[in-house]
């Protein structure tokens, strides 16, 4: 059975799949520590393998350099395609919030931090003391004493929800260790693009309030073993020659160090 079979199918029940966005998680996840430069075979074999069809991932790129991600060059048969310097600025927020170490350890202290609004209302989150600062126009720091079920209930709404159980469904399918390379790579591209996702479309529940039947606790903290897990084959793969392609360039930043690194090793 095709170990990606659940994953791959998982990405295809979505709807119509995006391909260029899922394009651009392969230069965030694999390409951006790696000089930012890939060749159109490798990254054809990548795509290939989750059900991209060439013709999907030639649009798709063609729409990226018009709307300046990347630029192209013809290398013998082959094109290599590298990010743009507005690419690689495009990137450099959302590669901090998707790659941010978890939290292991309960919180501590908290703060209620809160917000004047430009209509003049106020806006009052509960957040980790830690993270407190510079965030908010009024801040109160100290213990928390109660915690209801109905709060705890309230900081997933319902696509939320849905988002997690479909990434837990994925993190099931990653129980099992993919030996082959481009299986790992492939399902490395899969698992970040689905996190991606919910990293910058929900606010990120600390794991101390989320509700007792949440699909997943600490969602943050699964995806980082499940990558760690997967890293070394996909980055041995990347800097691979294997069936003639070009080695992608040395990582400026170990993609081990992600997520907090030393925590999954």
């Amino acid at each position: 059975m095709d170990p990606l079979a659940p994953l791959i199918s998982a990405l295809h029940a979505q709807g119509r799949l995006r391909v260029w966005s899922l394009v651009i998680t392969a230069f965030g996840d694999l390409v951006q520590h790696r000089g930012g430069e890939i060749s159109s075979t490798r990254l054809r074999m990548v795509l290939g393998r989750v059900g991209v069809e060439q013709g999907a991932l030639r649009t798709a790129l063609s729409r990226l350099s018009s709307d300046g991600w990347v630029h192209s060059e013809r290398a013998g048969r082959s094109s290599r395609y590298r990010l743009t310097a507005q690419g690689l600025d495009r990137f450099a927020s959302a590669t901090a919030r998707i790659y941010a170490p978890p939290r292991t350890e309960p919180v501590q202290r908290w703060a209620a931090a809160v917000t004047l609004t430009g209509a003049g209302d106020e806006s009052i989150r509960i957040i980790p003391a830690d993270d407190a600062a510079g965030v908010a126009d009024c801040l109160l720091v100290g213990d928390l004493k109660q915690l209801s079920n109905a709060y705890r209930a309230a900081q997933l709404g319902v696509a939320h929800r849905a988002a997690l159980a479909a990434l837990a469904a994925d993190l099931g399918a990653l129980r099992t260790a993919i030996a082959d390379p481009l299986d790992a790579t492939a399902a490395r591209l899969l698992l970040i693009h689905r996190w991606r996702r919910i990293v910058l479309r929900f606010p990120e529940c600390i794991p101390d309030l989320m509700p007792h039947d949440a699909p997943l606790r600490n969602p943050r903290e699964s995806v980082a073993r499940a990558y760690a897990m997967l890293t070394p084959a996909v980055e041995g793969w990347l800097t691979s020659d294997t069936g003639g392609l070009a080695p992608l360039p040395k990582a400026s930043q170990p993609a081990a160090k992600r997520f907090g690194g030393a925590l999954w090793a």
